[in-house]
């Protein structure tokens, strides 16, 4: 029994490493070297190439190095009866909440605007607002969704959930479900969004739903690109409905050379960087699995295929 370890960048060493840190009795190999594909038992994988993970005849899980696994699904050559594992860690929360965080009081204080103003030589003072002033709306109340609603309360901001289920493990207003979608965008300033890619939440951010947001909102996307509809935020920012947006993640990364989002002056965003997998804490809760799996024992952080997250 091996693990197998399929990434398209420069980190397999690395991964390879760590994980043999935390058990170096077992056989880890890349899926770049010569490896005995009959005795791979468990694919920890991130941004696979298609197709990689056929001819693997014993696999019996595919890990996923971070908290998505849409790009899984995405494979359709994948063993579609092998479950599917994802990556759970407070390392992971706690970075991004602490990225939203500064986005939103970049916003507030319109340290955005005064970076393209200061490109530009232009002196122009603008009014702020305050914390009070506003409503964070989160779309997406999982493991993420839920530390950053903790962190707001403890600043004071009003902080609102969506879910497609209840969620009673935190003290805020929430909203459930497609018929209480639009009161919760109505009320929301600030619109983060942390769902998982579905087949359901697909292109999401969408002008229908930028249109229900309060005029001059504020939308965040840390999540996945293909939640948004690109050509919809850059009408909706036209229109001043929408005055901008901060974008970690996109459809095509890196972001194509001529795609407009590069000069637009109210859409400021990042190398999809707001959290990322720590090595070191990640490591033994993908070797514990492992472990499980050899044992027969049930799975930590195994997602429903049905749902897709």
């Amino acid at each position: 029994m091996a693990i197998v370890i399929i990434r398209q960048d420069d980190k397999i060493p690395q991964w390879k490493e760590a994980l043999l840190k935390v058990d170096p009795d077992l056989s880890i190999y890349s899926y770049l070297e010569d490896h005995p594909r009959e005795e791979i038992t468990m694919a920890v994988v991130w941004k696979h190439p298609k197709g990689t993970l056929q001819g693997y005849p014993n696999l019996k899980l595919i890990a996923s190095f971070g908290a998505g696994v849409d790009f899984i699904f995405e494979d359709q050559t994948r063993p579609l009866h092998v479950p599917i594992t994802r990556v759970v860690d407070p390392k992971l929360a706690s970075d991004m909440s602490e990225f939203v965080l500064g986005q939103i009081l970049s916003h507030l204080k319109n340290f955005n605007r005064y970076k393209v103003d200061q490109l530009n030589k232009k002196w122009q003072p603008i009014a702020y607002r305050r914390i009070e002033d506003i409503t964070v709306g989160i779309m997406g109340m999982g493991a993420l969704g839920s530390v950053l609603a903790k962190d707001l309360l403890k600043l004071n901001f009003k902080v609102m959930g969506w879910a497609n289920s209840p969620k009673q493990e935190i003290d805020i207003s929430m909203f459930v479900g497609a018929d209480e979608r639009e009161e919760f965008l109505s009320k929301s300033s600030v619109l983060v969004c942390l769902l998982p890619l579905t087949e359901e939440t697909k292109g999401i951010l969408n002008k229908a739903l930028f249109s229900q947001l309060p005029p001059g909102a504020f939308v965040i996307n840390v999540a996945r690109g293909g939640h948004l509809v690109d050509e919809d935020l850059l009408e909706m920012l036209g229109s001043g409905h929408l005055s901008g947006a901060y974008l970690d993640v996109f459809h095509a990364e890196p972001l194509p050379k001529d795609h407009p989002f590069w000069e637009h002056p109210d859409i400021h965003f990042t190398p999809h960087i707001a959290s990322v997998s720590d090595v070191p804490s990640v490591s033994p809760q993908i070797i514990e699995n492992y472990h499980r799996l050899v044992s027969d024992l049930p799975l930590h952080n195994q997602i429903a295929i049905d749902k897709g997250y």
